[in-house]
């Protein structure tokens, strides 16, 4: 902002009063640099001794390629949401980067993209997606989704200096970079999955956690049913509940609406993890200007959200030829990234913050994060209550502050409900075709589909929640490679072959992954106990990503 010349009065305070905040001079041309809210640049630009003000500029080296769009013109960027609006980066100058720290992602997979290759930043747990019948879909990502995911968490370009610190435009960057991202598929190439494979995948984290090197702290579950069933005997929200009893920081999305229903996404409505909505900072990390988006959901009296972040249009890593990015194209920005909107990318931003606190205080509970990330989130003046909870995440308060005292006494879940309910509207699907005779030799196919529905897992095995959510506490439920008594039957990975080699990055190779089209992502699990699930009914909402087309969200974005 630049003064006229001669003029006394103070500029900066007017600056301050608006809600902004002063830079360095520019004594050169009698100018201040400052950040300031969107909706005080007319104030600002006709307040006296006020001779211009102009937005910042970025300058670039010739010969330098700009195809990245690491710190792009939109405020999504992850350069905007990790470095100006979180405060990420100031934990980052204080050395605190998530190393040590393993976050798990239940997920569509992950590909090898720049951003993700650097060694042992992924590890792949249990594919137990449809698609792990395939050699050349296995714990890859042909939806689109995990990949976003785990970019925003974890990202950390190959090209990255060895220090992060703040201010770094030149590479890609997640909340944590330096924490590692544990690849457990549930989600295949059309993002179908059934809640009894996500309930298996949290099983599977929390008996794994610690296995081989691991130290699994965080996981992240940008997923979510619209089923209403109480908490204290929903089976999904129980395994949920067990991983944040075990000692692991459960993010979950809070939901996008659209369902009819004013109560939080299935299992965020539990009350002991971390349910997250989404918020648009605006690029900025004063709250003033920060809003909460229409598609965010923000619960009810009994349970809303515990706080919000960044969720709107946010640029992360793409999964070149997948499912979304083939249907989005115009979501696409420059070679490398893809924007997307949700409480899917707000949780994914707030798993990456647990991976810094936890990195900063290793002996902090689940229970503490919550309490910290809370309490030190930033209240916006024109939200209501119950859509941002606490606020907006504030990771440069909360590095500050002391660990706070916190042991939640929510009573707690039993696990003995309805699968079905835990379901709510969402089901695959079973392609059933029979042939038919017609009496002259000649037989024609015919097909219908059958919903999987009712007390039955995945593997149409009779459903016993009492048996199970036994087993899944006791952490016994995965043993010799059977789920609840059930085999992923040509899965690669089998329950006895996890020796410290099936760790190494060098499984994860892009040799296996061509970037170009995904020619098997019409396969189906036909090998599934006799069943082709294909998903057909089951809706991509639930995965809390309501939008991944345009700059700006609108509801009739990604809205299948």
């Amino acid at each position: 902002m630049r003064q006229l010349p001669g003029f006394g009065g103070d500029l900066r305070g007017l600056v301050e009063d608006l809600g902004g905040r002063v830079g360095v001079g520019l004594g050169i041309i009698d100018a201040f640099e400052a950040k300031v809210p969107p909706t005080a640049l007319d104030t600002l630009a006709r307040a006296e001794g006020v001779r211009s003000v102009t937005p910042n500029g970025s300058v670039q080296l010739l010969g330098k390629g700009a195809a990245n769009h690491v710190k792009d013109e939109h405020l999504g960027s992850m350069h905007s949401v990790a470095q100006e609006v979180t405060g990420a980066g100031e934990m980052w100058n204080d050395g605190i980067t998530g190393e040590g720290v393993d976050v798990a992602l239940i997920d569509s997979g992950v590909v090898p993209v720049d951003g993700l290759t650097v060694p042992g930043k992924v590890v792949n747990g249990a594919d137990l997606s449809f698609d792990s019948q395939s050699e050349d879909l296995r714990y890859l990502d042909a939806y689109g989704h995990g990949t976003h995911m785990a970019g925003i968490i974890a990202g950390r370009d190959d090209a990255a200096p060895a220090v992060i610190q703040k201010g770094d435009e030149d590479t890609f960057l997640g909340m944590a970079p330096d924490a590692r991202i544990v690849n457990v598929k549930v989600g295949d190439a059309n993002g179908v999955t059934d809640v009894s494979q996500v309930i298996a995948a949290i099983d599977w984290v929390v008996q794994h956690r610690r296995d081989e090197g691991l130290n699994v702290r965080v996981l992240n579950l940008s997923f979510g049913t619209d089923g209403t069933q109480d908490y204290l005997l929903d089976p999904l929200a129980y395994a949920a509940e067990v991983a944040w009893r075990k000692g692991i920081v459960v993010v979950v999305a809070a939901g996008n609406g659209g369902y009819g229903s004013d109560k939080l996404n299935n299992p965020a409505y539990d009350p002991y993890v971390l349910a997250v909505g989404a918020a648009n900072g605006n690029g900025t990390f004063e709250s003033v200007d920060d809003t909460i988006p229409s598609f965010s959901s923000c619960g009810n009296q009994g349970r809303h959200v515990d706080l919000v972040a960044p969720g709107q249009s946010i640029a992360s890593l793409r999964a070149p030829g997948s499912s979304i990015d083939d249907e989005y194209p115009k979501a696409r920005v420059g070679e490398r990234f893809f924007r997307g909107s949700g409480t899917s990318q707000a949780a994914a931003v707030v798993s990456g913050a647990a991976a810094l606190i936890i990195d900063q205080r290793p002996n902090i509970t689940p229970d503490q994060v919550k309490a910290l990330l809370t309490s030190s989130a930033a209240l916006l003046p024109n939200a209501s209550p119950a859509c941002q909870g606490a606020g907006m995440l504030n990771l440069e308060v909360a590095r500050d502050m002391a660990t706070p005292v916190s042991v939640q006494a929510w009573a707690p879940s039993t696990g003995v409900g309805s699968l079905e309910l835990s379901r709510g509207s969402m089901h695959v699907v079973d392609d059933e075709v029979e042939s038919i005779g017609n009496g002259k030799g000649k037989n024609h196919a015919k097909g219908h589909q059958v919903a999987l529905t009712g007390e039955m897992d995945i593997f149409g095995t009779p459903w016993d929640g009492a048996t199970w959510s036994a087993k899944s506490w006791s952490e016994s439920s995965w043993s010799g490679g059977l789920w609840n008594g059930n085999s992923w039957s040509g899965d690669a990975w089998n329950g006895t072959s996890w020796a410290a080699k099936s760790w190494s990055s060098t499984e994860w190779t892009a040799k296996s992954w061509s970037g170009q089209s995904w020619a098997a992502k019409s396969w189906s699990a036909k090998s599934w106990s006799g069943k082709s699930w294909s998903g057909k009914s089951w809706s991509s909402k639930s995965w809390s990503s309501k939008s991944w087309s345009g700059d700006v969200w609108s509801s009739d974005e990604w809205d299948d």
